[in-house]
C-alpha cells in the first residue's frame, strides 16, 4: 500500500503551489462560483462569474430576478436551479450578515445548493479552515490508489483521507488532488505511463487485466 509521505511528495512535485482554479475576489463570490461548479468545469464557471459579478454584488444580486440571472449562467448547467440558488443564497447573505460569508458550517450547509464539498471549499479558502473537499477528482483518485473502497460515498472517502494525511496538510492536499485528478488521473485515458502511483493504481491492473 502507498504511504501517505509518497503521495505528498509527488503531489508536491507535481503541484508545488496548488490553489483553487475558481475565480474570486469577494468572500460571496467565492461561495456562488463553488455552487455553479456543480457538474460544470471551473474554466466554464470563471466565464459566467466574470459576466455575473461585474453585473452585481451582492445586494443587487439579492434583488435581480430569476430570469437576469438565468440568461448570464444558462451556459453552466442546471441553470435554472442553480439561478435559485444564487439569489437565495444572496437574500440570506444580506440578511443575516450583511453580505459576507460567515465562518459558520452549520449555516453555509443550510444555504440551497450547497452541500459538504461547498462548504469545505469556502472554510478552507477563506478560513484557513483544515478541510478536504471531495469532489469528482478526489473521489476517483482516492478509489483509485486504493486510499477509499469503490463503494465508500464522499463522506466516508473524506474521513478516511483526513485519517490518512495529516491535518496541516489537508487543505494544499485538497488542492492538489483535485488538480491531479483533473490534469493527469483523469476519468477518460489517464496519463499512466507518466505516472508514479501507476504501481498502486487500481485503474491500471484492470487496464491490464482485460488487455
Amino acid at each position: 500500500m502507498i504511504t501517505n509521505r509518497k503521495v505528498r511528495e509527488y503531489l508536491n512535485e507535481l503541484f508545488p503551489e496548488a490553489v483553487c482554479e475558481l475565480h474570486y475576489e469577494k468572500d460571496y463570490e467565492l461561495l456562488i462560483a463553488t455552487v455553479l461548479s456543480a457538474q460544470c468545469t471551473d474554466k466554464r464557471v470563471n466565464l459566467v462569474t466574470a459576466k455575473l459579478f461585474s453585473k452585481y454584488d451582492i445586494e443587487k444580486l439579492a434583488k435581480a430576478s430569476l430570469n437576469e440571472i438565468e440568461q448570464i449562467i444558462y451556459s453552466v448547467g442546471s441553470f435554472t436551479k442553480k439561478a435559485s440558488y444564487i439569489k437565495a443564497i444572496a437574500q440570506s447573505l444580506m440578511d443575516n450578515y450583511n453580505g459576507h460569508v460567515p465562518n459558520n458550517r452549520e449555516y453555509l450547509e443550510s444555504l440551497p445548493g450547497v452541500g459538504r464539498k461547498t462548504c469545505n471549499v469556502v472554510l478552507s479558502n477563506l478560513f484557513n479552515v483544515p478541510t478536504i473537499a471531495v469532489d469528482t477528482h478526489v473521489e476517483r483518485v482516492a478509489k483509485r490508489l486504493n486510499l477509499a473502497d469503490k463503494n465508500d460515498s464522499v463522506l466516508i472517502v473524506e474521513k478516511k483521507l483526513m485519517a490518512f494525511f495529516p491535518k496541516k496538510e489537508w487543505s494544499k492536499l485538497h488542492h492538489q488532488l483535485v488538480l491531479f485528478g483533473r490534469y493527469k488521473c483523469k476519468s477518460i485515458s489517464p496519463d499512466c505511463f507518466n505516472c508514479y502511483f501507476k504501481k498502486y493504481c487500481n485503474y491500471i491492473k484492470k487496464v491490464h487485466e482485460s488487455s
